[in-house]
């Protein structure tokens, strides 16, 4: 019996740290972030190849701003469009991600608020937001999407990447923008 009980106690603790270290990546991952806030990134998709994606040939411009304590908004703008605003959120339950869509006049688009938890295999400059079930009734084709961010602090490059079962649907890559 003392044998069980030890083993369970050393299951517990270990899954304990774990999560503790996860939520650590994570929140190292949020506060690295607001070390950008203010930066500027840009760039171009760099998947899909196809010309007559919507993005496709269009500048992308990535604006770290609005970071407090607890939210990082950064507006996303492709091309002329404005509408698009990633927003990072750090609370106790960990590091949430979700796409904020408005319309010209500021109204939310009737498909927003999507996005998903930082998952358990994040690194203190990358993470990954598997689909909430929020997202998978709001868009139920996008319930297997993970979206990952990653920043490369020698090159300078920030990674937004979308895959869908598993496999790559979007990728962007933006390089910091040095005011020279």
């Amino acid at each position: 019996m003392k044998t069980y009980v030890l083993i369970a106690m050393t299951l517990f603790t270990v899954t304990e740290a774990e999560a503790n270290d996860n939520s650590n990546m994570q929140k190292q991952f949020f506060d690295n972030m607001k070390t950008l806030c203010g930066q500027v990134f840009e760039g171009r998709s760099s998947f899909p190849l196809d010309p007559d994606h919507d993005f496709a040939g269009k500048k992308l411009v990535a604006t770290i701003k609005d970071c407090d304590e607890n939210t990082i908004r950064i507006p996303f703008v492709v091309g002329a469009d404005h509408s698009r605003t990633w927003i990072l959120t750090w609370s106790d339950q960990g590091l949430l991600f979700k796409h904020d869509h408005r319309h010209k006049d500021g109204t939310p688009d009737e498909i927003t608020n999507y996005g998903g938890w930082a998952n358990d295999t994040g690194t203190a400059w990358q993470q990954y937001f598997p689909a909430d079930e929020d997202t998978a009734k709001l868009i139920p084709a996008a319930s297997t999407n993970v979206w990952m961010f990653h920043y490369d602090h020698e090159t300078e490059v920030l990674t937004y990447d979308l895959k869908r079962h598993g496999q790559p649907r979007y990728q962007a890559k933006l390089k910091l923008k040095h005011n020279d």
